[in-house]
């Protein structure tokens, strides 16, 4: 019973003290930043990064690799069992601010030569308890706190970046697929070329000259197709090692033509969306994690007080373990008397670390400005860059089919039908290349707002 009334005013008390928690309770910095992250000329209501991930591609099979990658790449793997990790400490954080209660049990027999047989059976409860009087548990639990959400930020911006490399590496694929086409459909052209030149040359129409520069234009043609089935083979072992996976055929639907965007870009984007960025919220965390060790530092110049309690008994039978038990209630006082300086000098360490956090705070702040606000621009241009391409690969066709039925009637040379084909080449790469970089800085832009990847 008494034992009892001990348990129950232990928990009594620690409700009285949970109000006297000393050091400077955390508040979010109040930064100086802009309410709009960029002043565009577009009007559409839907923020791009109000979409998922899954609704960004219409491409199904970009869509199976992006699931297979998150269920087996490695790294998000990683992530998720420091998250399991951090819980287990966070929940050991927490321990302490409740008595701890063991039971301890015993039973010797001992017998030395000549004496008589001594036995013994020991049972008891063992209650200790350290009183947070001054809030240095609960500092140390907040800090685990935040430590257990920085890993969360952490495995989403694993996620982030593993969702974007695989879309990057897949468009990649295909749009190095596409140039391998363009180079084939080229070179199939200049060797019918070089059979053109044939004839020609052996009707007396021509120079040997113009055969050899036929022949020189096929040859370097397809000298460029060794090196762009390399570029596909590298680019699908890279996508198969973030599927986390070994070297294999890939799977290719749509071309880069055919791949939609699931959102575009508000007026004057409010500047709260950075907020869902993992790099903005884990440097917060870990602003959060240098105030609670400031508190750390500062209580330990505190005196401690730890209580123990035993009830049990001591008996040399079983049977009479029980019929008379014991209590014991003892208070220890541990007080910071002398340490050269120590304590002070953790505590002006952990404020340093404090300043250094809240400085690492606003570079990460103007950083995520700075890149979103690149992205937008680089997102805008890339369609800008594409739209005139289109232009310049419409306006190369037509020149060469004049090239070719004016070569045909002798009414050009054979270089000018040479410039012809080099301005359909080049304008056909350049816009194979424009349309990658148009999805891939989509798929940037959509990265830096942090938007979607919750899913």
């Amino acid at each position: 019973m008494q034992f009892k009334k001990i348990f129950i005013g232990s928990l009594l008390v620690l409700l009285c003290i949970n109000a006297c928690k000393v050091g400077k309770k955390y508040q979010t910095p109040e930064l100086d930043i802009p309410n709009q992250v960029s002043f565009s000329q577009a009007n559409d209501s839907l923020t791009i990064a109000d979409v998922e991930w899954y609704e960004m591609f219409n491409d199904t099979v970009l869509i199976n690799y992006i699931e297979l990658a998150l269920a087996n790449n490695q790294d998000v793997r990683i992530a998720a069992a420091r998250i399991r990790e951090a819980m287990a400490l966070k929940r050991m954080s927490e321990a302490p601010l409740v008595p701890s209660l063991d039971l301890y049990a015993e039973s010797n027999r001992e017998q030395v030569e000549g004496d008589d047989l001594d036995i013994e059976h020991v049972a008891r409860f063992e209650l200790s308890w350290e009183l947070d009087l001054w809030g240095n548990i609960r500092w140390g639990r907040e800090a685990s706190i935040a430590e257990y959400f920085s890993t969360v930020e952490a495995h989403r911006a694993v996620k982030m970046a593993l969702i974007s490399s695989v879309a990057k590496a897949y468009f990649e694929l295909i749009a190095s697929k596409r140039e391998l086409e363009i180079v084939k459909e080229t070179g199939r052209a200049r060797r019918e070329g070089v059979h053109i030149a044939e004839l020609r040359y052996k009707g007396g129409l021509t120079s040997e000259t113009s055969l050899m520069q036929a022949k020189v234009e096929f040859a370097k043609t397809m000298s460029l197709i060794p090196s762009v089935e390399r570029d596909i083979s590298l680019t699908r072992n890279s996508l198969a090692k973030l599927l986390g996976q070994m070297p294999q055929e890939e799977m290719v639907s749509l071309s880069l033509y055919h791949q939609k965007q699931g959102a575009k870009i508000p007026v004057g984007m409010p500047s709260y969306v950075l907020k869902r960025r993992p790099d903005i919220k884990q440097a917060e965390q870990s602003l959060i994690i240098a105030n609670a060790n400031v508190g750390v530092a500062y209580t330990d110049m505190f005196p401690k007080i730890t209580l123990t309690a035993k009830y049990g008994n001591e008996s040399e039978s079983f049977e009479e373990l029980l019929k008379s038990p014991y209590s014991y209630l003892a208070g220890s006082l541990l007080a910071p008397v002398f340490s050269g300086g120590a304590r002070r000098a953790k505590l002006k360490a952990q404020k340093a670390v404090l300043d250094q956090a809240l400085l690492e705070y606003e570079k990460v702040i103007i950083t995520a400005f700075q890149e979103t606000d690149n992205a937008i621009l680089t997102f805008r241009k890339a369609k800008e860059i594409k739209e005139l391409r289109i232009d310049l690969e419409k306006s190369a066709e037509n020149y060469l089919e004049l090239a070719q039925i004016q070569y045909i009637n002798g009414a050009i040379n054979y270089l000018d039908l040479l410039d012809a084909q080099r301005f359909l080449f080049d304008a056909e790469v350049s816009l194979n290349e424009a349309v990658l970089n148009e999805l891939l800085s989509y798929v940037y832009l959509y990265k830096t707002l942090g938007g979607g990847w919750n899913s």
